[in-house]
């Protein structure tokens, strides 16, 4: 006797698969991660019939160093990812303050200028041919600088 059950697998991508083939590739290691292996609550998995949805990474929350602070936002390497945060998607407390040097985002209790380890939560992403860019935001709990 056979079932067809929706399940759900998450699959750890290294940022170096990013790019066109990306869903070619996390496809193929979905169907050799799954298929002929048996679960204590399903039984065997025989074969993968269809895939209902990839994730983008959206909410995920990522450490990553400033490189560049701007009126409009700061700039952040998440590893090979390029990440900007907007001046509205910062805490409330934080302000611009153009007359320091380096130019910095300043509160009463923490100061992002370049070079600060921050904590970001991704809320966006566009691929171009080349390179992938991510929106951010520090304005959660938890989220900013990391000490």
């Amino acid at each position: 006797m056979f079932f067809i059950k929706e399940l759900t697998h998450t699959i750890m991508l290294h940022p170096s698969y990013f790019g066109p083939r990306m869903q070619q590739y996390l496809e193929s290691k979905l169907y050799s991660d799954v298929e002929g292996t048996c679960s204590g609550q399903f039984g065997f998995i025989i074969a993968v019939v269809s895939i209902s949805d990839i994730g983008t990474g959206m909410g995920e929350v990522v450490d990553g160093v400033v490189h560049n602070v701007t009126r409009m936002g700061i700039f952040a390497e998440v590893g090979p990812l390029n990440c900007f945060v907007s001046q509205q998607l910062l805490h409330p407390d934080l302000k611009f303050d153009p007359s320091s040097n380096p130019p910095s985002y300043t509160s009463q209790d923490q100061v992002i200028e370049n070079n600060t380890k921050i904590r970001i939560k991704i809320i966006g992403t566009r691929v171009d041919a080349t390179e992938i860019f991510a929106i951010g935001t520090i304005k959660e709990d938890h989220l900013g600088v990391i000490e």
